[in-house]
Formats: C-alpha cells, structure tokens, sequence
C-alpha cells in the first residue's frame, strides 16, 4: 500500500483529474473518528473466525467516508464496532478523546432494512428514538415534520410501513438518524435492497443531506459507482479478515449532481477503484 494521496490537477465538480493507481490518502490530523489496530475474533479454537484484522483509519470530522470491498470481508462489523452495537476484541475505537464501549446519542445509524416499527407511522417511528432516549417527544415533533418535508413524504406523516414504498421507508429511516441531530451518521448499505430509480433518487437525497447538516460520515457499500458519489474518501478493504489495503481521496468538489457521474474523470476513477478490488478478491 503506498502513502502518496491523489493528485488531482484541479479539484472541480467535472474537472479534470489524473488519480494515480494505488494511490492512498495521508494520516489524518485532528481526527474525529480514530480506529486504532482493530481486531474482531468470533468464535475459540477450530471455530475461531477473525473478521476483522487489525484495522486503522482516523476520519476528521464533517468527512463523509465510504467502505468498499469484496462481498463478506468485514465491512458491516466494522460498521457496527465502530457503532458500539459490537465489542471490539482488541484494538481502540475512539470519537474524540471518548473510547467507543456502546451505543452513543451522538451516532445515528441506518441499516439495509428500514427496521420501522409496523405499528406506528411514519412520524411515529422518527419520534421513536427520542422515546428510547427518554426524551420529550413535544419538543422534537417540529424537528420530525421538517425532516419528513425535507425527504417528501411531506402528506405521509400518518402513513404505517406497509403504506409506503421501499424508497419512501428508507427515507423514513434516514428522518429517524437524523431526529436527534447525531455528530455521526453511520449507514450499512442502506439503499442495496432498492430499484435502480429508488437508489438514484436516494443518493441525489443524501448529498442534498450531507450539504445541509454536515455531518461525519461512515458508509457501507459494494457499489462503486455510489461512493465515488457520495463520499471525500474511499476505504477499499481486502476479503475476510478484513483490513484496510487502499485509502483514496475523491477529488470531486461539492456540492455534487448526478450528472457527475457521466463525466470521464468519474468513471476512470471508478474503473481504478475496481482493479483494486478485484485485486483483494
């Protein structure tokens, strides 16, 4: 792995742009998020499966990174280790000067599934974190309106999961990571189970997101073309146990359009990215 970052000649929304293969961001200063030599062991003996091997990365805050590798190599665990939904078996997850030991208030997530509530409504399940969080539901009900206005489901407030389409669910779903205005939005390819319509409207949505709140950012996902999209970096991971193997910036500066990636630099940026896939495969 090489230490040389990306020299783009111009950072521009189409700009041209020259990414040298291989190459690797710089360590990062002033980290937010800091995964230090993270190890993730299931199992003892015979049955003893590393998923994740001694993993290191530091994200700055207001930085929007995405995880990208083979099928199964880890990528989801270390979501989740980095969540505090997983313990980590050795190794440091930190945010700021905290060690990461469990579920924050500081951290939204979202996974592949919706995971609504099939009993409440749309608002009723953006409201629900707030619930858990013991919070007044009164004060934050303004908040939950916005967001679902934000997303366009202004209208559906009172709509159940089952009078929703898979879209308009995972945008329930986004409203629900966003209610308590998290530091950190954590996202476990949550737009893998969608049409190719719905998938496209939902990354025109979340750099509209991203422009407006800022937020630091964690995002699975196995495609391509949807982190170079979306995300100022890419973490490219080898097969299980997984571990960093490339760490390239996106030289593409926002606000950023759909129409980015019809652009020649897009999609050479994308075939590097691929060749250094399918060399962990």
């Amino acid at each position: 792995m090489r230490s040389d970052p990306v020299q783009p000649e111009r950072l521009a929304g189409t700009g041209p742009v020259q990414p040298e293969a291989g190459a690797v961001a710089p360590a990062m200063s002033g980290a937010y998020i800091s995964v230090r030599e993270v190890s993730k062991v299931y199992g003892r003996g015979r049955d003893r499966v590393e998923a994740v091997h001694r993993a290191s990365f530091d994200v700055p805050k207001g930085q929007f990174v995405a995880i990208l590798g083979p099928s199964g190599c880890g990528k989801s665990t270390l979501l989740m280790m980095c969540a505090g939904l997983e313990h980590v078996s050795s190794g440091r997850i930190a945010i700021g000067p905290r060690t990461v030991d469990g579920p924050s208030r500081d951290i939204g997530i979202m996974f592949q599934d919706p995971t609504l509530l099939p009993w409440k409504t749309a608002l009723q399940n953006v409201l629900f974190p707030i619930h858990i969080m013991g919070l007044r539901k009164a004060e934050h009900a303004e908040r939950a309106g916005d967001l679902l206005r934000l997303v366009g489901l202004a209208g559906f407030e009172d709509k159940k999961p089952h009078q929703l389409s898979g879209g308009m669910r995972q945008r329930v779903a986004i409203c629900r990571a966003l209610i308590s205005d998290p530091d950190i939005l954590l996202m476990d390819e949550p737009f893998s189970a969608l049409d190719a319509i719905s998938r496209d409207e939902m990354n025109v949505l979340l750099l509209d997101i991203w422009q407006r709140y800022s937020k630091t950012g964690l995002f699975v996902t196995h495609s391509i073309r949807e982190a170079v999209l979306l995300a100022d970096r890419v973490l490219v991971m080898r097969r299980r146990p997984a571990a960093v193997v490339e760490d390239i910036m996106i030289p593409f500066e926002r606000p950023r359009r759909p129409e980015l990636g019809d652009t020649r630099e897009f999609v050479e940026l994308c075939a590097m990215l691929r060749r250094h896939i399918e060399s962990q495969t």
